[in-house]
């Protein structure tokens, strides 16, 4: 049981650090002071309460993106608290995001919008699977566990 809670903790400290680290470093092509993780996080958030960003779906990628943080956020409480079923959903859950938070890199192109994603970026985006790595092992072990005791019994 001590290997999901590595591979959690260690998502934990990627996304920790993602918010402290360059996220965007050009934009437009151009080089701007490296935009770090919680400057990115609230000009994504701003595209909440109507800053646009371009296109309508840029909006509401950007506020996914938020969301999808979100959710990594109080996905703590799943691993302590959450049951196996829960831990199972969330590995899911936490799959799709990191596909979904894929369209920063794939979609962005020089000429695009953001052009540079700095380092910070894809320990965000890594800090997703490594979760979903664990919650997944979290929730097997769990099942081991469950099945363990009612073999002894």
């Amino acid at each position: 049981m001590m290997r999901p809670y590595l591979l959690i903790s260690s998502a934990f400290l990627l996304q920790a650090a993602a918010w402290f680290l360059p996220v965007v470093t050009s934009v437009g092509g151009g080089q701007v002071n490296p935009i770090v993780g919680w400057q990115s996080f609230l000009i994504a958030l701003s595209a909440a309460w109507g800053e646009s960003f371009g296109a309508w779906y840029d909006n509401v990628l950007a506020i996914l993106s938020v969301v999808t943080t979100l959710f990594f956020l109080g996905s703590s409480w799943v691993v302590f608290r959450g049951t196996r079923s829960r831990r199972h959903a969330c590995a899911w859950i936490a799959t799709a995001f990191f596909l979904f938070n894929a369209h920063w890199y794939v979609r962005l192109d020089p000429n695009g919008w953001i052009s540079g994603l700095g380092i910070g970026y894809f320990l965000w985006w890594c800090s997703f699977a490594l979760l979903a790595v664990g919650l997944f092992d979290l929730a097997r072990g769990s099942q081991l566990l469950i099945n363990d005791d009612t073999r002894s019994g």
